[in-house]
């Protein structure tokens, strides 16, 4: 009686697991034949939009493993839908499972690994400052006396508050809600300086009405990670989300999407080649 007792319980424990395992993203996809993308549509030359189109670098890394999610699922086809996102709510649309991904320019850091996952890391940069050609700005060391524009609930928000602490330089931190209202106020001269992800700040300036009316700093004042934002503790969506990123690194077709969209800003850094090596991992 004891030993069937436990035979029960373990087989009650099994189905229970398997239930679980079966209550993912992977298997809610494989029921609707959809997955559900999220993107911010400010954030080019990564995620933006062309005739409520999305593309971008890291869009086309979602294409990517939507393609190896329909792979691995056996499907004849797989609809995606893309959701627009903002900065402040990317995180909480993952979570809550509003979205099953998000493709744009997040950072993986461990206080957001408390409410998502990420996937494997999709791009290196660093936190700079963008400022007018004219201003004798070069360091942030420079900004004592500024005003700074920062996108709120950023990671660069935080960082770069804690690096004007360290420094001892007071600098006047602006919150803003997106980009274009930080470029305004540059623009403006009602900021003398717009902190963000490096690569996102030269796209910026690339696209400006003037040419070579905005500079970066020489230097930057912290490291960013990308990666694509995944439902927490979802292992078997994650892993199927890694399968097709590390294919991707592992046999060169990473190269095409950064030529696509990150060629003007030159070859890929060391930093970044070493990620896509190491990240190639064999199945």
């Amino acid at each position: 009686m004891k030993n069937a007792v436990v035979f029960l319980i373990a087989l009650m424990l099994a189905h229970a697991a398997t239930v679980m395992a079966q209550s993912g993203a992977l298997e809610k996809i494989r029921k609707t034949g959809a997955i559900t993308m999220g993107y911010v549509k400010g954030s080019a030359p990564f995620s933006s939009a062309d005739k409520d189109q999305p593309e971008g670098y890291s869009v086309d890394l979602c294409r990517e493993v939507a393609a190896g999610v329909r792979a691995q699922l056996g499907l004849a086809s797989l609809e995606t839908r893309w959701i627009e996102l903002t900065l402040q709510d990317r995180i909480e649309a993952v979570r809550s499972g509003r979205v099953d991904i998000e493709c744009s320019t997040t950072t993986w850091t461990l206080a957001r690994q408390k409410e998502v996952d990420f996937s494997l890391i999709t791009f290196v940069d660093g936190a700079s400052i963008l400022t007018r050609t004219e201003a004798d700005l070069g360091r942030l060391a420079d900004f004592g006396g500024k005003r700074i524009a920062v996108i709120s609930g950023t990671t660069t928000e935080k960082v770069l508050k804690e690096s004007l602490e360290r420094h001892a330089v007071g600098a006047a931190v602006l919150l803003v809600n997106t980009r274009d209202a930080a470029m305004q106020l540059l623009e403006q001269g009602k900021a003398d300086g717009f902190a963000s992800d490096r690569i996102v700040l030269m796209g910026l300036a690339r696209r400006g009405p003037t040419p070579g009316a905005f500079k970066l700093l020489d230097e930057d004042f912290s490291v960013e990670p990308y990666a694509l934002v995944l439902p927490r503790g979802d292992h078997e969506f994650r892993l199927a989300v890694n399968r097709a990123l590390a294919r991707l690194y592992r046999t060169g077709g990473i190269d095409a999407i950064y030529k696509r969209w990150l060629a003007p800003f030159g070859s890929p850094s060391l930093l970044l080649s070493a990620a896509y090596f190491i990240q190639g991992l064999s199945e």
